[in-house]
Formats: C-alpha cells, structure tokens, sequence
C-alpha cells in the first residue's frame, strides 16, 4: 500500500477515529525522536564542575589577597 492510498482511507474514517490515529502517530514519534540517556555516564560526572569552580574561586581570593599585600608594601 502507498502512502497516498492510506491517505486516502485515512480520510474515510470517522473524525474520532482520525484523531485517534493522530494521537497514536505523535506518541510514536516522541519516542523514537527522544535520545536514550544512560544514568551510568552521567552519574560519574557529578560534582566535577563544582569543585573546579571552588578552586578558580579560591585561586581568585588568592591572588587578591597577594595584590593587596604588594599595594600595600609600595
């Protein structure tokens, strides 16, 4: 059967019956176009970001605190 063929039977059907097939195309679609997120690699990355962060943050304390002591030696 072709796609115009079953267009054209589509349309024979009874309003409830099309929007019943719309329904069932679009949950279809969702999820076969949703990826598939695997925990497992994601799970190891936790915590990563935050604690280079915290290391800019007190590297950028740091050296503040090492301008003021040469500013204030001048």
């Amino acid at each position: 059967m072709t796609l115009q063929e079953l267009q054209k039977q589509v349309l024979q059907l009874p309003i409830s019956d099309r929007w019943k097939l719309v329904q069932t195309l679009l949950e279809s679609l969702k999820r076969e176009s949703q990826p598939i997120v695997k925990r497992g690699n994601l799970s190891s990355l936790r915590g990563v970001a935050k604690s280079s962060a915290r290391m800019d943050e007190l590297d950028a304390k740091e050296d503040y605190v090492n301008y003021l002591i040469k500013k204030a030696s001048i």
